[in-house]
């Protein structure tokens, strides 16, 4: 096989020491490793600094910003993004060496695994595809508030490259982070006509449950994939709940 292309591995944190190790551990395999830390007060910056990466601190400025200012610190044009409490599979380095080998694209969205309360899903629970290896002269963040992403001019494909995303290990933790991100889609769906964010919120939290309990089949993963439907299907609830109630408060 061909040398592959140089990769830079970026990652922001903030107070990650349980889970950066093993995200930094599966980067390894990259030319240059990237920490943008946002003023952590555990030992997020020390675990950075035992994998030689190279650690800068800045002030949070928001995901989307802040991804970005990581970025433009990487040394390489290709770019593996991942966030603190995910890391890759050793299946995924080797599909990633292979095709940077030659590649096919400017972008490449990998799937990504749920943590879902105390077990990893099923073998056959449906992953999310998220764009994460990509040119960074072809790519940016794009300007959405909470769930900011990179988007890339040019070719993206999917890449059979698993990465593992350690969400939430109790139920009280997923619920705190949902009604924070809900929160703070509020400003970015203040358009949405009132007629349409009540139809939304009569139907969308049920269809948001649907569509992960058998759509991706987490059914098969027992309590904990209906746990996992059941919030996702709460959030949907909560972000058109509190943009109508924000409409609502500014007609009275």
């Amino acid at each position: 096989m061909s040398a592959r292309a140089p990769l830079s591995g970026v990652v922001t944190t903030f107070n990650n020491a349980a889970t950066l190790e093993a995200c930094l551990a599966s980067l390894s395999f990259c030319d240059e490793l990237v920490v943008l830390d946002s003023d952590s007060t555990d030992t997020t910056r020390e675990i950075a600094a035992r994998y030689d990466a190279r650690v800068a601190v800045q002030p949070f400025q928001g995901y989307g910003p802040q991804k970005q200012s990581a970025i433009d610190r990487a040394s390489h044009d290709w770019i593996l993004l991942l966030d603190a409490d995910e890391h890759l599979t050793e299946a995924g380095r080797a599909a990633i060496e292979r095709e940077l080998a030659a590649p096919r694209a400017d972008g490449y969205r990998l799937p990504r695994q749920e943590w879902l309360f105390w077990r990893w899903p099923h073998p056959a629970t449906r992953p999310n595809w998220q764009l994460r290896l990509f040119r960074k002269s072809r790519g940016r963040m794009n300007a959405v508030p909470v769930h900011a992403a990179p988007e890339v001019e040019g070719t993206a494909i999917d890449l059979d490259a698993p990465f593992r995303h350690y969400g939430e290990p109790r139920l009280a933790d997923r619920v705190d982070k949902i009604n924070r991100y809900s929160s703070g889609l509020v400003e970015q769906k203040r358009s949405k006509r009132p007629a349409m964010l009540g139809l939304r919120l009569l139907l969308y939290p049920s269809f948001a449950f649907a569509k992960l309990y058998f759509g991706k089949r987490y059914f098969l993963n027992g309590w904990a994939g209906f746990f996992a439907a059941k919030t996702q299907a709460f959030y949907a609830f909560l972000k058109y709940a509190k943009l109508l109630e924000a409409q609502r408060g500014r007609e009275d």
